[in-house]
């Protein structure tokens, strides 16, 4: 029985002709065969012409995602080999040896991989198989990662909420070599952080804020910083080796904050000008605000708040409270660092709701530049949805 294939409806094979790699359920006129979940589809046109090799996911609304769009290239380990092969080489011309011992080796449909993640962190693996496509060929992924890298260890973090919406049940765990330590040691630009890849946010370290933290490092000396968010202090200790006066580190998470301490520690730093508050941000600021509380350098780096395109209004009202509420206690001559992760919340909408928040807190304040998500998270050219993290350094 030859292999499964997925017949477009007419005039929805103009997006995978740009190579698009997301073919909804609504773009399915037929399907010929009975795939099962993650096996390899071929797609065609309603013409019948031949457009891509896809993984098949009939739980999602995502339902084909695109592995190929070469006819020549069937979907076998040779394929995996030499994508994780590409991704080893980019982040070798766009990080240096020097700059980093942690960072995104995958970064999901970006690099050709739909729906895989796999994290660095010197020297284990940490993956996430997110989608039907990548789980068929866990094994597979796993022996080219392992020709490719010689990791001491590769420790699975599938525990996103992305697999319950492809079908598939939640798993962590030790795939194979080293067991890693509870906390692993990163360096980043001469700081040095400890990382939980077992039990931490994502898969343990916000990777993807290295450049912005280089960035907040650069803006703080002689500063008194408010970091926001906080999770274990990375911007906090940026500040701190950047010159900072002090810093205050605000996040609901008690070991996240001890974290924070344990890394203030590491690099050396007073704790006496590194102070932690356990409590809701919004709480916070509005309690620094009556107090008469102000800082030199605001940061802000909050969770996502739309995990779907229905929540964007919800989202938009919480990012423009949150920046209001940072333009309040921010000195005059200050700035503000603000970020967005919700891939949802464009960068011309955020910048919008910024603005906004400027307004109503009455401050007039000026763009000074753009953050994204650091290098080594790449962005397809025909794949927009992989920008999701912007920010703003805004000067009031």
């Amino acid at each position: 029985m030859g292999m499964a294939r997925v017949i477009l409806r007419p005039g929805r094979e103009d997006s995978v002709l740009r190579r698009h790699p997301w073919i909804f359920s609504g773009a399915v006129q037929e399907v010929r065969g009975r795939p099962s979940p993650g096996e390899t589809v071929e797609v065609l046109s309603s013409s019948g012409a031949w457009l891509a090799f896809g993984a098949w996911s009939p739980h999602s609304q995502i339902r084909v995602r695109v592995w190929s769009f070469d006819r020549g290239a069937p979907v076998e380990g040779a394929l995996f080999e030499e994508r994780i092969q590409r991704c080893m080489l980019l982040r070798r011309d766009i990080l240096g040896a020097r700059e980093t011992n942690a960072f995104r080796l995958v970064h999901a449909e970006s690099d050709g991989m739909p729906g895989l993640v796999v994290d660095s962190y010197a020297g284990f693996l940490v993956c996430q198989f997110s989608s039907a496509g990548v789980e068929r060929h866990r094994d597979a992924i796993v022996d080219a990662l392992e020709a490719a890298f010689s990791p001491r260890g590769v420790y699975e973090r599938s525990d996103t909420d992305a697999r319950t919406k492809e079908g598939l049940p939640k798993r962590t765990g030790l795939i194979s070599g080293e067991e890693p330590p509870e906390r692993v040691e990163i360096v980043e630009h001469g700081a040095r952080f400890l990382v939980d890849i077992k039990r931490g946010h994502k898969t343990g370290f916000y990777l993807d804020q290295r450049e912005n933290r280089l960035c907040a490092r650069a803006l703080s000396s002689g500063r008194e910083v408010l970091n926001c968010f906080s999770y274990t202090g990375a911007f906090g200790v940026a500040a701190m080796l950047g010159g900072a006066n002090s810093v205050l580190n605000v996040d609901t998470s008690a070991a996240s904050l001890e974290s924070a301490l344990d890394n203030a520690r590491l690099n050396g730093i007073d704790l006496s000008r590194f102070g932690v508050k356990e409590a809701d941000v919004f709480s916070c600021l509005r309690e620094l605000r009556d107090d008469g509380r102000s800082f030199d350098l605001v940061v802000l780096d909050p969770p996502k708040f739309a995990s779907t395109a229905g929540q964007v209004a919800r989202a938009a009202r919480g990012y423009k409270d949150i920046n209001m509420l940072a333009f309040e206690v921010l000195k005059p001559g200050g700035l503000l660092i603000t970020f967005s992760c919700s891939a949802h919340i464009g960068p011309a909408l955020f910048q919008k709701i910024v603005a906004d928040a400027a307004l109503d807190a009455g401050r007039e304040a000026s763009i000074v530049r753009y953050l994204w998500q650091a290098s080594d998270h790449p962005v397809g050219l025909a794949f927009p949805e992989g920008l999701y993290l912007k920010g703003l350094v805004c000067a009031a």
